[in-house]
């Protein structure tokens, strides 16, 4: 399992103007962006205590921004604008202080936390002289610094003190936003565990959406009827599907359920922020990715020369990285054996063209393939056909299989069939049917 602290991003993107105002937006790297801010907000000649106490909230509240897509979940192509009325200070082609960019370049990848809360606090402030707020007030903060107050002294005696630092966060580019294609019945990964994490939080808030009771991630007829019903209470198209409307109505109100953006923030813990599937997979890994991972590539390797067909298993062994550098080999990727992201983006698209173009003469071989997601009760169509098939002719020689209706339709006695297979061959007992697992059943199924 993997912790998904927040990244830090190497842009932003910044509205000129209000929220709702026609005004154009630019796409800057984020230190530029944290001395902009700094400069237009702070003066050069303050302690540097003060400064550094100042920009630490400044990063902090343009991470909040962007870790809670705060903008985006309403609608807007943009992280933050530009106008302190809303965010922060940003003046397009200002000049900047070299002891303020020198201050911003060591630590823009630090950024305040509250209490076990891993999320960037938001960290509301104001002049201290013009206005005043809750938060930090930047002119007290001088007097604090005069006063010998270290940075984190002068956070904690406005934001509290359990305020800590998160030091040396990642850098890079966000993978927890909208993922890029609508998510539905037997697809798995982090973006459905993402999604059935808020959808319960949310649950507390209006009730009368369905709980999910499932943690491994896979987007199953639970999870289905969540989302139906939050689309409707909150007028969405009811279709239960996550679209990108879908998905940032959804974040929108998980950050204000919890309140994320507030300085009274419920806050978002590390346990949280835990989801079961890694960005990259080493030597012995285990867990549904590796057993996709392995199937996919078996069903090239079965095809392609190029691929080794090895023994393989449910953990990610040396036999993987010898597959896994072959197939990297083969599409032009990094060859690392680490399989990272890219790599599974590029070996999806390599199995799907397996799946629409496959060679004359394999017919037998192409029914036998998996079709590329989970099945799970209450999904409809002909890959549920073809498994209902396979367990037929399972029914057949073994008595003790409950039975099932060749429908085309994952009903109750289907699943009771799955679950009798899954402890009789020692898989997890859930009722859905993965790679493995399909394998598994397309082979007794040969059986005479």
């Amino acid at each position: 399992m993997a912790v998904r602290y927040p990244v830090v991003p190497n842009n932003i993107t910044v509205h000129l103007g209000a929220p709702n105002e026609n005004a154009k937006n630019i796409t800057v790297p984020f230190t530029d962006y944290i001395s902009n801010v700094a400069a237009s907000e702070l003066y050069p000649t303050w302690p540097n205590n003060a400064l550094r106490a100042n920009i630490y909230a400044i990063i902090s509240f343009a991470m909040n921004r962007i870790y809670n897509e705060w903008y985006r979940s309403k609608g807007y192509n943009f992280d933050i604008t530009s106008l302190p009325s809303y965010d922060q200070t940003y003046i397009e082609n200002r000049s900047t202080y070299e002891n303020i960019n020198n201050i911003v370049n060591e630590i823009f990848n630090d950024y305040i936390v509250k209490g076990n809360q891993i999320q960037p606090y938001f960290t509301k402030y104001c002049d201290g002289r013009n206005t005043t707020c809750d938060g930090l007030s930047q002119w007290g903060s001088v007097s604090l610094a005069n006063q010998g107050k270290s940075p984190l002294d002068i956070l904690k005696y406005y934001y509290g003190n359990d305020i800590s630092i998160f030091e040396d966060a990642p850098v890079g580019d966000s993978t927890m936003g909208y993922p890029g294609y609508e998510i539905g019945l037997g697809q798995a990964g982090n973006p459905v565990l993402a999604i059935q994490r808020d959808l319960r939080r949310i649950r507390r808030n209006y009730p009368a959406i369905p709980d999910i009771t499932n943690t491994l991630g896979i987007y199953d007829e639970e999870t289905e009827n969540a989302v139906k019903k939050f689309q409707e209470i909150f007028s969405l198209p009811v279709t239960g599907i996550v679209d990108k409307a879908t998905w940032y109505k959804i974040k929108y109100v998980y950050t204000s359920v919890k309140k994320l953006s507030d300085l009274y923030s419920e806050g978002l813990t590390k346990e949280e922020a835990t989801f079961l599937y890694e960005d990259e997979l080493n030597y012995g890994d285990t867990g549904i990715e590796v057993e996709y991972i392995h199937y996919y590539l078996d069903a090239l390797a079965f095809l392609d020369n190029d691929i080794p067909r090895l023994p393989i298993n449910g953990i990610y062994n040396d036999n993987s990285i010898a597959m896994v550098k072959a197939f990297q080999a083969k599409y032009n990727l990094p060859v690392t054996g680490n399989f990272t992201y890219s790599d599974w983006i590029v070996l999806k698209n390599a199995y799907d063209n397996i799946l629409k173009s496959f060679p004359d003469g394999y017919e037998d071989y192409i029914n036998e393939l998996y079709p590329d997601y989970f099945l799970t009760r209450g999904m409809m169509g002909d890959d549920v056909l073809r498994l209902q098939r396979f367990l037929l002719k399972i029914c057949r020689f073994d008595h003790s299989i409950p039975g099932v209706r060749v429908n085309g339709v994952f009903d109750e006695l289907t699943e009771k069939s799955i679950k009798k297979l899954q402890r009789d061959y020692n898989f997890d007992i859930n009722g859905i049917v993965g790679p493995l697992l399909w394998r598994k059943i397309v082979e007794l199924s040969k059986r005479t």
